[in-house]
């Protein structure tokens, strides 16, 4: 065979690199690729996605928020290349929301105005200098938006646009993913992979007809790559990341297989792998009845719609799993709904369901192994009773913080035990801050939010945890009486303790729980035990302190040890780029543990109408849960 010789002015594109040639073939270059639109639907699927909107007042009030949305979009001019920091991602998310609402619309109303308004837009991304590949998420949101647009609208598109069009997809998306300096993300395991793939195959699919063999490669290695962080769901589908980046991963990862089984009939059996479905159980559970999620890493401490929620409960046949969503959907309005950039995938991946036929879940327990093991139960699906999460894991994981062992809870709509959760990372990064440090004296550990001192776990001798201790979940027990789980910190108070064990629980569907079992090494131990609040505090006694928030009160009981010093501390950060925590208290208190003893702290969070409950003794954590599901 000849060899041919380029010149280095040769487009990235026609240049593959080793790892995509290695690859394995899924899809080939002359596969039959159906004609735009093909990307999510087919022409004839908006016959029935009007059919189901006009069977269902709540899915008729998503769509007018949506076409109520792109009208006010066509007063406002197009994004424009400003970028905040190192990143363009504000505008790549917002171009991506404009494209796929205003795509959306001139598919169900056939509107020539809503095609017009998504024209300008894609054509205003088209003539930015670049999307930004030195963070590369930009781009793959900008290829996403743009590809959507593209294909979407192809067939409506001037000749003139669709080629400049076409042309940034190519040269400003899937070009910089083949440059080695851009596409680390190939072989990571968190949502970066997961984004990039998912947008860089939108590209491919928007253009395979005219560049088919470079299109089929960048598909091939999605399906390939984002295998490693989908192997990251296994065993039980608790995401690594927490509640706000499965939120961000886990939907593009959704949006890449959805596209994958429409366009190919298949996804190559990536949905089957191990723990990827089950994570919607995961999703599911790691809301409260306030509505706010088990928020730690780096998640917001608000909830919010999950388009993919409705993929999953399709694939898995199961409309339980879409409790939440409903809640969402009847309780809020649309117009809270519309800053998400993804909520048309919703009436694509509905298929038809009806609001009212959503039941709740049967079972009120849930627990995953994993980087990050999490346990979350319950005490009822449809009214405010007690919610509990537990996580464990490690610092070391994605985004996480050094919150091992910490937990939230709510009774009665309020959450009393809170977790701050992220800070902005530009206001942070902005400020100097080396966030991304991993070592143990890296300073992303002095941001206040991010170590264990204000978070509802322990300290020990006034000490960070370890970055690379792993705490797993050692047991669990599904008993409605006795719902509780157990985790081993050990490894994060690795030299100050010999070993430290939390377990958390629900009893008699009345209170709640917290047990820790230290054995201390040759010299003292110094214990503190915090609980992050937005109530008010009052210390009542020596082991009594009450919370109240809007004319609610918990009580929180300290059992044992006797001899400790119940206080509270203030959440006034100590660093000027630290975020405010205005409203917020730590209470907990300090217990000083002899040299080579085995001690027990034991904690009840109980509710002013329980109050006068009796409290049954509170057995060994080796006896909690020796019964029922160990893991």
């Amino acid at each position: 065979m000849k060899k041919i010789c380029y010149a280095i002015i040769i487009p990235l594109s026609l240049l593959v690199s080793s790892f995509v040639t290695a690859q394995k073939s899924y899809v080939s270059a002359d596969a039959k690729i159906q004609a735009h639109p093909r990307i999510l639907i087919f022409t004839n699927d908006v016959t029935v996605i009007k059919k189901m909107v006009a069977a269902d007042t709540t899915w008729l009030k998503i769509q007018q928020g949506i076409i109520n949305e792109c009208d006010r979009l066509l007063e406002i001019k197009p994004v424009e290349r400003i970028k905040i920091g190192r990143r363009l991602l504000d505008k790549s998310r917002e171009a991506l929301r404009r494209i796929f609402f205003l795509s959306y619309a001139y598919r169900v109303t056939d509107n020539a105005k809503y095609l017009q308004r998504a024209e300008k837009e894609m054509l205003a991304i088209a003539m930015f200098s670049d999307w930004n590949p030195t963070h590369f998420l930009d781009v793959a949101e900008m290829t996403m938006a743009v590809s959507i647009g593209y294909d979407w609208l192809y067939n409506d598109l001037s000749q003139n646009s669709r080629t400049i069009i076409k042309e940034a997809i190519l040269k400003k998306g899937i070009d910089p993913s083949l440059d080695s300096n851009y596409n680390s993300w190939l072989k990571g395991t968190n949502n970066w992979n997961q984004v990039c793939n998912a947008g860089m195959a939108y590209g491919a699919m928007a253009i395979y007809e005219d560049y088919p063999e470079l299109s089929a490669k960048i598909i091939n290695r999605a399906i390939e790559s984002i295998a490693l962080p989908m192997g990251d769901y296994a065993p039980d589908g608790a995401y690594p990341e927490g509640y706000g980046y499965w939120g961000y991963g886990t939907s593009f990862n959704v949006m890449f297989i959805s596209a994958l089984e429409r366009l190919f009939g298949k996804d190559f059996n990536l949905s089957q792998m191990p723990g990827f479905l089950k994570t919607a159980g995961y999703m599911e559970n790691m809301t409260g009845p306030s509505g706010d999620p088990f928020n730690y890493s780096d998640a917001g401490n608000k909830g919010s719609l999950h388009p993919a929620m409705f993929w999953f409960a399709q694939k898995l046949k199961d409309l339980s799993l879409l409790w939440v969503e409903r809640s969402r959907l009847i309780n809020s309005s649309p117009e809270s709904h519309i800053k998400n950039r993804l909520l048309p995938a919703i009436l694509l991946w509905s298929n038809g369901i009806r609001i009212n036929s959503i039941t709740p879940p049967k079972t009120k327990m849930w627990v995953g192994k994993g980087k990050t093991p999490v346990a979350l139960m319950r005490t009822s699906w449809t009214d405010s009773g007690i919610f509990l999460g537990m996580k464990g894991g490690s610092p070391s994981a994605g985004h996480a913080h050094m919150d091992v062992g910490s937990f939230v809870m709510e009774a009665d709509g309020e959450r009393w035990a809170m977790d701050f959760g992220m800070q902005k990372y530009e206001s942070l990064e902005s400020k100097g801050v080396q966030l991304w440090g991993r070592t143990q004296d890296a300073q992303r550990w002095e941001v206040f939010r991010y170590n264990n001192f204000v978070h509802n776990t322990l300290t020990i001798n006034g000490q960070l945890q370890k970055v690379k201790g792993y705490a797993p979940i050692i047991g669990a027990s599904f008993d409605p009486q006795f719902m509780n789980a157990t985790t081993d910190l050990t490894q994060l108070y690795k030299g100050a303790v010999n070993k430290a064990i939390r377990g958390v629980g629900i009893v008699d569907q009345k209170y709640v729980v917290v047990r820790d079992e230290i054995e201390t090494l040759d010299s003292i131990a110094t214990i503190r035990w915090t609980l992050l609040t937005s109530a008010d505090v009052k210390i009542i006694n020596k082991n009594q302190v009450e919370l109240t928030k809007n004319n609610k009160k918990l009580i929180l009981k300290v059992l044992e040890p006797d001899n400790i010093d119940l206080k509270t501390w203030t959440t006034v950060p100590p660093h000027s780029y630290d975020a405010p925590n205005t409203g917020t208290i730590l209470t907990g208190f300090e217990v000083k543990l002899p040299p080579k003893t085995k001690t027990a702290i034991t904690v009840v969070l109980i509710s002013e109408e329980n109050n006068k409950t009796v409290i049954e003794e509170i057995k060994p954590l080796r006896k909690w849960n020796s019964s029922s599901k160990n893991l």
